[in-house]
């Protein structure tokens, strides 16, 4: 239970407190360091464990110790230094996943330096647009990617990961060093470090907010620490040696803060693909003995139908769970799952960039089959469920907004002191844009994904109505059974326009990464809204799902 509850009455089954409508956390408390001055690279490198591999590289066997490691992390950083880098600077990171990412991470973080990255999938536009935004003094990337950091920022330095600079490259781009070159470096015994504290900024990762556009989403050491101490008891990692494949990108906040970092502080292995594609993440498993595998849900489906030719050519015997994220699993996949691979536990997390990767969990398969939860409350964290239009805090089983307070919740958005009032108030609790409710074992549902919802909204309408044809727009997420669901746009043309479909999908197809691309367009007379002027999203769902 959190802290700040030993003196109130918890009814022990739910974990809500009557007297202030708080939810507290059933989960065991987990400790936290007290100490002002303590980054993350430095708690992580001083947790003791007899792990040897640090990260294996899946294409090319490669493998890194955790000694060469902590070598690495020390020389980078002094050359971060020697190039005058310095606490409070921001380096961009743009990047697929690598052995190398976390060696840039832990490096920049160490110096108290502030890492921001981007997703490799983002156009020239969106990333000068991020550059702008964050302004970092330096930037890592690859060859492969190193031209669309050129269209972006033709004045920013480039570390290149990798072992030749290519001379195409070398004439366009402001290439100062390699990191193979940074690496090989020896680091100085005697160097002078400013001292990090605990609340000073570690990542500024970009996620569209609870409202509106893209926002920098500034997370304290201190955030990281909590999420990294998470991770390790959840797992009970300490208790022996452990492989994961990293399937997830480690641009965003879950591979960043759990592969990237958090779970080599446990001594645990990572096995990390570049890119994900099934064959090669099943050969992984089988091949480097795996014992946990993160996937999205329909990667999860994906194994389940092609279960019999799975098993017939990969023995995957090693594997002990599949930790889910991103929308909870209904009874048919947990069972089906369950079924085809009966030695396999199922873990479902709940998170948001802006909660550091934390907020609810199932650690169990008996707490996966509460079908549907995304979890119990995380250790240390506390919720309120609140009537999104009266502000009321909500007992048991009644849906309203879920907020939550805890560690790991931000220090707020980048340099915007709006957005950040209106997702955390003066205590602490931020506004997840989720509608859930949470029932008589404390055991949270989501209903409506606002926080998806709006997501869209964010990305896609200031572009679509920004259209000399559009005089109106809105984007929701249409049902997808391969994918979950994509944008699909209702839009409202100007009197007299003849707009096609397909003229509004290459509008936005040409300013927005892949994923982001409308997929879907309807014509409609009007946008529906309430009276203060917000769409009513909900209709317009209806109205797509009712004529599926």
């Amino acid at each position: 239970m959190a802290d700040n509850s030993s003196n109130l009455t918890i009814n022990p089954r739910s974990g809500f407190c009557k007297s202030n409508s708080v939810f507290y956390s059933k989960r065991k408390p987990i400790p936290l360091p007290q100490t002002d001055f303590l980054d993350v690279t430095t708690f992580i490198l001083s947790r003791p464990h007899h792990g040897k591999t640090a990260f294996i590289d899946a294409a090319t066997g490669r493998q890194l110790s955790f000694k060469d490691l902590w070598r690495a992390v020390d020389s980078v950083s002094m050359c971060l230094h020697d190039m005058g880098i310095r606490k409070g600077q921001v380096i961009l990171l743009l990047s697929p996943n690598s052995i190398f990412f976390p060696i840039v991470c832990l490096s920049v973080m160490w110096l108290g330096a502030i890492i921001t990255t981007t997703n490799p999938l983002n156009t020239p536009r969106e990333i000068a647009k991020q550059i702008a935004d964050s302004k970092p003094s330096l930037a890592f990337t690859t060859p492969e990617l190193v031209s669309k950091l050129t269209e972006s920022s033709s004045s920013l330095p480039i570390v290149l990961i990798d072992d030749e600079i290519g001379t195409s490259i070398k004439t366009k781009a402001k290439i100062v060093s390699t990191l193979s070159e940074m690496v090989k470096r020896e680091p100085r015994e005697s160097r002078v470090r400013e001292r990090v504290n605990q609340n000073d900024t570690a990542t500024l990762l970009y996620s569209s907010g609870t409202t509106g556009e893209s926002k920098g989403v500034v997370s304290s050491h201190k955030n990281l620490i909590a999420m990294v101490q998470t991770i390790v008891e959840r797992f009970r990692l300490n208790e022996g040696s452990h492989k994961f494949v990293c399937t997830v990108p480690m641009f965003h906040i879950y591979g960043l803060a759990a592969f990237a970092t958090g779970i080599l502080a446990s001594g645990s292995t990572i096995i990390v693909l570049s890119k994900f594609e099934m064959g090669e993440m099943l050969s992984t498993i089988e091949k480097y003995q795996a014992t946990y595998l993160p996937l999205v849900p329909p990667i999860l489906v994906a194994m389940i139908n092609g279960a019999d030719q799975i098993r017939a050519k990969y023995d995957l015997s090693s594997l002990q769970s599949v930790l889910s994220g991103g929308a909870p699993l209904s009874k048919e996949v947990i069972e089906g799952f369950s079924n085809k691979y009966p030695g396999v536990k199922i873990l479902q997390g709940y998170g948001l960039t802006e909660s550091t990767g934390i907020g609810a969990s199932t650690d169990t398969l008996e707490e996966s089959r509460r079908y549907g939860t995304a979890g119990l409350l995380s250790p240390n964290t506390e919720a309120k469920i609140v009537d999104p239009e009266s502000g009321k805090a909500l007992p048991v089983n009644q849906t309203g907004e879920l907020w939550l307070r805890a560690p790991s919740v931000m220090k707020g958005y980048f340099s915007n002191a709006e957005a950040t009032s209106s997702a955390i108030d003066s205590e602490g609790w931020l506004r997840t844009g989720d509608l859930c409710y949470i029932d008589d074992d404390g055991f949270i549902f989501v209903v409506d994904r606002l926080k998806e919802l709006i997501k869209y909204k964010g990305y896609q309408r200031p572009l679509l109505l920004a259209h000399p044809d559009i005089s109106d727009a809105a984007v929701i997420p249409f049902p997808d059974k391969n994918v979950g669901q994509f944008p699909m746009a209702y839009v409202v043309r100007k009197a007299g326009s003849n707009l096609s479909e397909k003229a509004v999908q290459d509008f936005i197809a040409g300013q927005v990464a892949p994923y982001k691309r409308i997929r879907r367009v309807a014509f409609i007379a009007a946008i529906p809204k309430n009276p203060s002027g917000k769409i009513l999203r909900k209709d317009l769902i209806k109205l797509v799902t009712s004529k599926l």
